[in-house]
């Protein structure tokens, strides 16, 4: 059996990872100033490589044009001079540099030859030639140890002429232009690293920086942290620059929104305390009812399943805050108009002692989740009413444009406008009143998710009025 026809043990040839998954493993492996940098060094690289061998091949060429070129003329004066003698050698001087070109005359038929040898060699197509089938041609030979460039072309009938010129001196300068060529090429190679070098350091030098304030920020949690940005403004062109000010930004965004989370986390905690308290307090209670009087045990149980309320309304208004916007696929074409009037409605219910005029002006359609909605416009008439006096009036205008919600109440303090949307803010005022401080904050959430905007102002003539700026 032969070497070709052995098998390795089990009948498996061995497998070899392809060339381009080597090549994307080790691309991978490698930082992304490494490559950045070969691949500069490498495009500027190959373009002066190629320059190099473009201007090689160039002057090549017109060295052995011009030898040529001189060549043909010296056939032309060869075949000027002739008288009609017979065939064989012309010139035979070709040893030295200066002297003119060697010449020979050679038949079509061999018969023809004269009896003294010729200087130049004489093959096939040289007969070719004399004889009309074939085109001059030039070639390189050696003659007298020399190297030699021959031109073979028509001469008369059926006679060709050979003509030869020393290419030493051609051959010469062709290598002194390539080491030449070949030296301005290195250096062009090692100034393309020394570039690739630079523009991977300073382009990607942005980039470093990111990184290093991603990991310091991974390793400390702290989006305090920013990317150092060039003086100036920003420009559309640089996008480096663009995208570490975009980076800062999220930055930003990812600050305020972990103090948000832990001031929202902070203020429940302590929301939360005095309504657990209380419960705890009322359940021991009632666990010792035996020693209770039904007075008693009843008072403790309304106060229980009232603070059980409230604790159920707190946490749901927290999952409600924690919702950042509407999922795009709920939204829905609203018409505003029905869920006013049904929001008045159901406050009128929950507030018999305060009267709600409803005015529609117009029945604006605006996208959005009218469940969501139907919480704004509660969370509105509860505040409002609220800070109504027994017998008070909430006012409600709808128009094209806007919603507005008037209580003719103590209305609001100027200390206290900036603050009405914080989460579980409490005005003076209000601090004696049920709630949470979570209504008009969950409001204006509504409000933004909906593409609308929600404020606040002080009423003409007192109260406090609240306007919705539909989108």
């Amino acid at each position: 059996m032969s070497a070709q026809d052995a098998e390795p043990v089990g009948g498996r040839t061995p497998r070899t990872a392809p060339s381009h998954r080597l090549g994307a493993r080790w691309r991978r492996r490698r930082p992304l100033r490494t490559r950045l940098a070969l691949t500069a060094s490498a495009a500027v690289a190959l373009v002066a490589l190629g320059m190099c061998a473009a201007a090689f091949f160039v002057q090549r060429y017109e060295l052995y044009h011009q030898l040529d070129l001189n060549l043909i003329q010296s056939a032309a004066l060869v075949s000027g001079g002739h008288t009609g003698g017979p065939p064989g050698v012309v010139a035979g001087e070709c040893r030295y540099l200066a002297s003119p070109a060697c010449s020979q005359i050679v038949p079509a038929d061999p018969a023809g030859d004269p009896s003294k040898p010729y200087l130049l060699p004489v093959a096939r197509p040289v007969r070719e030639v004399a004889a009309g089938r074939r085109a001059p041609y030039f070639s390189n030979i050696t003659l007298q140890g020399r190297p030699t460039r021959m031109l073979t072309t028509t001469f008369g009938h059926r006679e060709a002429v050979q003509v030869a010129l020393r290419s030493d001196p051609v051959e010469r300068s062709v290598r002194r232009t390539a080491w030449l060529l070949a030296a301005a090429g290195g250096v062009g190679v090692l100034f393309a690293a020394a570039l690739g070098y630079w523009v991977s350091r300073t382009g990607l030098a942005p980039v470093a920086r990111l990184t290093r304030a991603a990991e310091r920020i991974a390793a400390t949690r702290d989006p305090r942290h920013r990317i150092e940005l060039p003086p100036g403004p920003v420009t559309r062109e640089d996008e480096v620059t663009r995208l570490a000010a975009t980076f800062n930004a999220m930055l930003g965004e990812l600050e305020q929104s972990v103090t948000a989370q832990r001031r929202l986390v902070a203020d429940a905690s302590h929301e939360l305390r005095t309504p657990l308290t209380a419960l705890r307090t009322n359940a021991e209670l009632l666990s010792r009812a035996d020693r209770l009087t039904d007075a008693q045990r009843d008072r403790a149980a309304a106060a229980l399943g009232r603070q059980i309320h409230e604790v159920t309304t707190l946490v749901n208004d927290l999952i409600e805050l924690a919702r950042d916007e509407e999922p795009v696929p709920l939204l829905e074409a609203v018409r505003l108009a029905p869920l006013v009037e049904h929001a008045a409605t159901a406050a009128r219910g929950h507030w018999p002692g305060v009267a709600f005029t409803v005015r529609i002006l117009a029945d604006p359609v605006v996208p959005g989740v009218p469940a969501r909605l139907s919480r704004l416009f509660a969370n509105l008439l509860s505040n409002a009413a609220k800070f109504s006096e027994p017998g008070g009036e909430v006012e409600l205008v709808l128009t094209a444009e806007e919603l507005t919600v008037r209580d003719h109440g103590p209305g609001i303090a100027n200390g206290d406008l900036p603050y009405v949307f914080d989460r579980f803010y409490r005005a003076e005022a209000a601090r004696a009143l049920p709630g949470s401080g979570l209504g008009l904050a969950m409001a204006r959430q509504i409000a933004r998710a909906h593409g609308a905007e929600l404020t606040a102002e002080r009423a003409p003539g007192g109260g406090a009025l609240f306007r919705l700026v539909l989108p």
